[in-house]
Parts: structure tokens; sequence; C-alpha cells
């Protein structure tokens, strides 16, 4: 495991993931046509980032030069507030990390703070109201269950803390949901026996642009 110590959003931040493959795309990288003729063939936005990544590979840069939206910026801003308010109700002590990579620097995952030897956490400020009820009232946090195992299977963490922090429900107490979530080893064995076939294809295309630059 590499551990960079660089803050997230930064130009060090967005240079050391140029061509990696991150926790936060791993749904993109496994989705799949769920019907139709190619049913089962990677969609067409698991197609895009893979091409992404291979240029990436080539040129060593982000492809869109480290643009943030408006959201991942507001994330970026807001991340020492909610892992405070984790610290002040838990107790625990989170240590800020910055990125982490595999030994071979393939995957990645920008991991929002280590808890002792065997934890983790990742911190989310959505706004969208779909996203807020679906952890606030339904507790359910499965639409990132890729990224949070995929933290665990690429730290070796036994678990990992996920905190939805949004600051307008100060009012009632509710700023913060959060939820610890255990290693899952069958998870985390499909999870990566379909990011190897992801990055097969990144492999292709890199070799394709490659060959025509040749």
């Amino acid at each position: 495991m590499i551990i960079v110590h660089c803050s997230q959003g930064s130009d060090a931040w967005h240079q050391e993931r140029a061509g990696v493959i991150t926790a936060s795309m791993f749904s993109d990288a496994r989705a799949r046509l769920k019907s139709g003729p190619n049913k089962g063939e990677p969609t067409a936005k698991a197609l895009d980032y893979a091409f992404r990544l291979a240029v990436e590979r080539i040129s060593g840069s982000p492809l869109d030069g480290g643009f943030e939206t408006w959201q991942m910026k507001r994330g970026h801003e807001l991340e020492p507030e909610a892992r405070m308010e984790h610290e002040i109700q838990t107790g625990l002590i989170v240590t800020q990390v910055g990125l982490v990579k595999t030994d071979d620097g393939v995957f990645g995952a920008s991991a929002d703070g280590f808890i002792g030897e065997d934890g983790g956490s990742e911190y989310k400020c959505f706004l969208a109201p779909e996203k807020l009820r679906s952890f606030h009232i339904d507790n359910d946090a499965s639409d990132i269950m890729d990224q949070v195992q995929g933290c665990m299977w690429i730290t070796g963490r036994k678990w990992w803390h996920i905190g939805m922090y949004c600051p307008d429900l100060k009012p009632v107490g509710r700023q913060l949901w959060w939820q610890e979530f255990k290693r899952d080893e069958d998870y985390i064995e499909k999870l990566e026996e379909d990011l190897w076939q992801f990055k097969l294809l990144v492999d292709q295309y890199e070799a394709k642009l490659r060959s025509k630059a040749a």
C-alpha cells in the first residue's frame, strides 16, 4: 500500500490520481448493461471512464486539468467540519490521509481518514434530497458500498465509518449521520474480479492509442 500525503482537491492530489482507477469511480467501472443485445457488456459510462484513464496514463496528467465541480469543491471544504463532528460524536481520533494506492499504483482511494490500526472513514456532503433521505431516513448507504468496501480492500482495514454531513440539519442535531461497515470478503472478492476486468479494458484502450501513434 502506498500512502500519498496530500490535501484532497490540491494540484498534487489531482496529479497523483491521474490514470488511477479510484474507489469513488468503482461503481462506474463495474457498470454493465442490464438488458438488450449487449447485456452484460460495459455501459457507455464505464467505457468513457476507461478511455479517460488510458489518456491519462499516456499524458501523466488529469484529462480535465484537475477541474472540480462545485459539489466536489463544497465536499472538500466541508470535510474538516465533518471529521471534527465525527470525532466529537464518537470520541475517536481520525487521522487525515489524502490518497492511498495499491503497490502497483493501478487502484487508489481518497481515504478521508484512518482510525487506529483497523478503521477508516469517508465523509459525504450531498445536497440532493434523494441522497439525504436515503441516509437519514432509510439508513441506506448501498449507493456508495463499492467505494466503502473498495477502501477496505486497498487499505487492508477491517471496518469503515461512513458519515453524511449536512450543516443545514444542525438545528435538530442531525448534521452528521454515520454508520460503521465491516469488511466483507465475499463482496471484495467480486469487486476485485470486476475491477481487474475493467483494468484490462483500460489496457486495451491504451494499447490502441499507442499503436495509432506508432
